[in-house]
């Protein structure tokens, strides 16, 4: 039985860089060099607990200009940047309007504070209120802490083993199974597939 269906924001309702492709394309437009790309990594990692919570990601230009031998133009913007890339999953709106004809749905997502308003002004997102949006930035957890999942059971009423979670990170996946949730691991490098394997699913679901 499914009673809520939880989506995550980046890299299923919306096409981020996750891909190592894309975040390496990201870097070399940022005048990383090639020969430092393992160390940028290694320093956005170290800061991934406070930009999902409070820290603003364009904070961090003055430190990545002194570490990485960068200087960028006047106002730019790595949150901009970042958002500028991201991509409509218009392959995965008609699922959603689906699932809200048997239950309601909701966005867990792990944000850089303001990103999910940049999102959605962008147009990125599909058209139609979401019943609960649970926002790392503003709440002060993030996935795949043990208190998002319990704060996001919390705040849709029902028991954890009727909720339904769709995330790309098989981390925050394996959480929320270990939490009690029912869970669904998003590919979004293979979005036909992936479409078609949580539509049967969510049909098995609904005919018991």
């Amino acid at each position: 039985m499914i009673s809520f269906v939880y989506f995550d924001v980046g890299g299923v309702v919306v096409l981020d860089i996750s891909d190592q492709k894309s975040w390496d394309g990201m870097k070399k437009d940022m005048g990383i060099p090639p020969q430092k790309f393992d160390h940028f990594d290694e320093f956005f990692d170290k800061q991934d607990l406070e930009l999902n919570i409070s820290k603003k990601v364009d904070a961090l230009i003055p430190t990545i200009e002194s570490q990485f031998g960068v200087q960028f133009p006047k106002n730019y913007s790595i949150q901009k940047e970042l958002v500028t890339r991201f991509k409509k999953n218009k392959s995965i709106w008609p699922i959603i309007g689906e699932i809200k004809k048997h239950c309601p749905v909701g966005l867990l997502t792990n944000m850089y504070p303001g990103m999910l308003d940049d999102i959605y002004k962008k147009g990125l997102m599909p058209t139609g209120s979401w019943d609960v949006t649970i926002d790392s930035s503003l709440i002060g957890y993030q996935k795949p802490e043990f208190k998002m999942y319990e704060f996001a059971t919390k705040m849709v009423g029902v028991e954890a083993s009727e909720i339904l979670f769709i995330d790309n990170s098989p981390t925050n996946i394996k959480a929320a199974s270990d939490f009690g949730w029912q869970t669904f691991l998003y590919d979004p490098l293979n979005l036909a597939d992936s479409n078609a394997k949580l539509l049967v699913l969510l049909q098995n679901s609904w005919k018991n």
